[in-house]
């Protein structure tokens, strides 16, 4: 049970590594970095099974500091469609006027 919660938990990591390296819009980025913290907390909770209950409350932080991130990285996000009319990366300059 450990070892396919740890593979699935790379996978998913894997997955939101790569979304980040490859796709250029901010919230698809967004949603990746969400993805690999979930990854992290499948990993916690698959070890909490075998070395005890601490994985849990580490998985709890993760979530808090995940929700805190959600909140302030889509106000950014909004903020910066509202200024620039896209969320595309590569269209995004902030040293610009």
């Amino acid at each position: 049970m450990l070892a396919e919660s740890l593979a699935l938990s790379a996978v998913l990591f894997v997955i939101g590594v790569v979304g980040v390296l490859i796709r250029r819009n901010a919230i698809i980025i967004f949603m990746c970095v969400e993805l690999m913290l979930n990854a992290v907390n499948l990993t916690f909770v698959a070890f909490s099974r075998v070395y005890g209950a601490t994985g849990q409350v580490f998985v709890v932080f993760v979530m808090t500091v995940a929700a805190a991130e959600a909140a302030v990285g889509l106000a950014i996000i909004i903020a910066i469609f509202r200024h620039r009319q896209t969320v595309n990366l590569q269209n995004i300059n902030l040293m610009k006027g």
